[in-house]
């Protein structure tokens, strides 16, 4: 019993790496990762809450609807998140610019939702909902698990840009040459798989690839995905209940 060497506390020994041929401290990649995953958690509780003050609160709704100067501000919250990017490209490490900046992304994007969803039913919210929670936690557990294995999902890059191409392309011509209910439902289909590659690829980058000070943009990316597929499937599931 005297000759086993001293155990120190879990802290000092290292946790089990991530994933293999990991360098850095575990304890340090962990502690980076839950604060993305807070920062993450808090978004997504300020865009529920904006998005369900807008969505029950029917003045609000009817003022972007009836009113001239509702499209406009519409617009504006629509590409506010997007001007919000440039200054947070630069200030993403100074604090607290960087969450002030993180801040009004957050509740103009929500703003944005939540108009989206004001004028969608209820049930066709929650299953969006429910199904958008499933996924997202289903692809983050199984891309941790895959990475503790050595899988390694960096290849996905390329492709993910490639496809969210497409997309573009494919929703402007829908735009100018509406091609009827089917058509939004192969689009949604196909913009919801191809943000769930992005939440496998961009967990994959937390996992690995993110430097410590990049906690701002790992968080609005994860965020952007889990959005943007929440948005996918509504769209699918408004087609499908029209």
């Amino acid at each position: 019993m005297w000759n086993q060497p001293f155990q120190k506390s879990d802290v000092e020994v290292g946790a089990r790496p991530l994933y293999p041929m990991m360098l850095e401290s575990p304890e340090l990649r962990w502690s980076f990762i839950r604060k993305v995953y807070y920062i993450i958690a808090i978004q997504l509780l300020a865009t529920i809450a904006v998005g369900a003050v807008v969505v029950s609160v029917h003045p609000i709704s009817t003022f972007f609807v009836t009113t001239s100067g509702g499209l406009a501000l519409y617009i504006i919250l629509i590409i506010t998140p997007f001007i919000t990017l440039c200054p947070l490209y630069y200030y993403y490490q100074k604090h607290p610019v960087n969450y002030l900046l993180l801040g009004i992304f957050t509740i103009s994007l929500a703003f944005a939702i939540g108009l989206t969803c004001a004028f969608t039913s209820g049930k066709v919210i929650l299953e969006a909902a429910i199904l958008t929670a499933v996924v997202v936690l289903s692809l983050t557990f199984y891309t941790f698990w895959a990475a503790r294995r050595g899988q390694d999902f960096n290849f996905l890059g390329p492709f993910l840009f490639g496809a969210v191409m497409v997309l573009m392309v494919f929703a402007m011509i829908q735009l100018f040459f509406p091609l009827g209910k089917l058509s939004v439902m192969i689009y949604g289909c196909l913009a919801a798989i191809i943000f769930c590659g992005y939440i496998v690829f961009d967990t994959d980058n937390l996992i690995k690839r993110y430097s410590y000070d990049e906690y701002i943009w790992a968080a609005v990316s994860l965020y952007l995905d889990i959005v943007n597929l929440f948005l996918s499937l509504l769209t699918v599931f408004r087609a499908a209940d029209n």
